[in-house]
């Protein structure tokens, strides 16, 4: 196993209907998980820190605001998306070959439903501004590495990339949005040998030996912008939990799941890596089973907004 440095549908009436059915139970338990955080004091860094992340993401929110009609004329998510970026928060997908090479089902594992629930739960949770059509309808694109598009999403995800190929042009266009700014969340890929595959196609884009990957400790201050994470939940897809109740998709294999990352050399956070582990299951069963949503959603949630407001203003 590579070493790893350690330092410490307008089928609308369907969604909807799923969408009505989490509410509540998120409504309910969020607002559990908000009021224990309240109890506590905040911690010396968000002290220190809350002001400047007020402002950025302020700064953001007028910025979307300003330049959201461009976008007031479109009827789908689609067609806000060929319009362009409006500057608000956007799901960003990436779309690649797998490999037989690798371990991984597919670019499109938990699409839409996943990119259209984080962005919701994003707009719910946060301040942040989320570009919307129609009733609500948050807008989420599909791209290549190679497509220009790229640099105008902030934020992008890959699902199962333990199976992802890059050629050269990819890697490159890659490796060149992470070091201008861009941030890109791998999740879902389980096992030693899918964890060895992806760390061989994320090193065409981001050397070994320029950009390590290291494990980020449960201290780090991205764990602790407005929630503070404990853990980092196994979650299993929901087919399993529902079957066996068990977390660990490649048994022995996939002991734990793990958080790692890669940086640039002035510290930045570039690649977060959710490893062993499924969040984006969670995001898009969510309305599926209660006891799926409480045990795993509700974490993912929290978590997927600490990382998020923290690439957006770091």
């Amino acid at each position: 196993m590579a070493e790893i440095r350690r330092t410490r549908w307008n089928a609308s009436g369907r969604r909807r209907a799923v969408r009505g059915l989490a509410a509540a139970v998120f409504v309910a338990g969020i607002l559990a998980v908000v009021a224990a955080e309240a109890a506590d004091p905040p911690s010396p860094w968000l002290r220190r820190t809350a002001p400047a992340i007020t402002v950025r993401v302020r700064n953001l929110v007028l910025a979307h605001k300003t330049a959201r009609a461009q976008n007031d004329a479109a009827s789908t998510p689609q067609a806000a998306a060929e319009k362009g970026y409006d500057g608000g928060f956007r799901f960003c997908r990436i779309r690649f070959r797998t490999s037989p090479e690798g371990d991984g089902a597919g670019w499109y594992v938990d699409y839409p439903r996943a990119d259209e629930n984080l962005s919701l739960r994003i707009s719910q949770l946060t301040k942040f501004p989320v570009t919307t059509v129609g009733e609500g309808d948050p807008v989420h694109i599909v791209l290549r590495l190679t497509d220009a598009e790229l640099f105008q999403c902030p934020f992008v995800m890959m699902t199962e990339p333990g199976g992802a190929e890059f050629d050269a042009d990819e890697a490159k266009a890659l490796g060149e949005y992470l070091r201008k700014g861009g941030f890109l969340w791998a999740d879902d890929f389980w096992g030693s040998h899918a964890w060895e595959w992806w760390s061989q196609q994320i090193g065409k884009a981001l050397p070994s030996n320029e950009y390590p990957i290291v494990d980020v400790p449960l201290d780090h201050p991205m764990f602790h912008t407005l929630f503070d994470v404990k853990e980092i939940p196994q979650i299993p897809n929901i087919g399993l939990w529902e079957s066996s109740h068990i977390t660990s998709e490649r048994g022995a294999d996939s002991p734990q799941a793990y958080a790692r990352a890669i940086f640039d050399r002035k510290g930045h956070l570039m690649v977060f890596m959710t490893f062993d582990t499924d969040f984006g299951d969670s995001f898009e069963r969510e309305g599926e089973a209660q006891d799926y949503f409480l045990k795993f959603s509700v974490p993912a949630y929290e978590i997927a907004s600490d990382v998020l407001i923290y690439a957006f203003t770091h």
